[in-house]
């Protein structure tokens, strides 16, 4: 199967970048295309355009995400739960993925990865977030 599901893309690109918010946290210099060829065999555009587009609008998404979180900060969540919330927002604001599918996904993901209150949590910034797009 050379043509993995978005589901399967997006989990492999959660998993890059908690990675690479490990090697960042810890001051390693990393390659990009490097940690997804660890992940993945295959060449997977999918995958290199969630994880480039978060590294890349990184300080947009989290002030996105910090305005739509309650008393808490992006920094305090764990890195899975920080690469989930910033593939969601990403999706939303910069991809022509439709909306629903970006908070579903993100929820998915959640619900195997984090626990109940984190994806509450998720489910509600992205929600919050959908409802007031047009105000980011």
């Amino acid at each position: 199967m050379t043509d993995m599901n978005r589901s399967k893309s997006r989990e492999i690109a959660m998993t890059a970048l908690y990675q690479i918010f490990i090697y960042e946290s810890n001051k390693i210099v990393y390659d990009t295309k490097t940690v997804i060829k660890e992940l993945i065999e295959i060449q997977n555009d999918f995958v290199i355009e969630l994880v480039e587009g978060v590294i890349n609008k990184k300080q947009d998404i989290d002030n996105i995400i910090n305005k739509n979180l309650k008393n808490w900060t992006i920094d305090r969540l764990g890195k899975t739960d920080q690469a989930i919330l910033r593939i969601g927002v990403y999706e939303l604001m910069y991809t022509d993925t439709p909306d629903i599918v970006c908070i579903n996904e993100s929820v998915e993901l959640a619900k195997k990865y984090s626990d109940d209150k984190v994806k509450n949590m998720i489910n509600g910034v992205l929600d919050n977030l959908l409802n007031n797009k047009d105000n980011q």
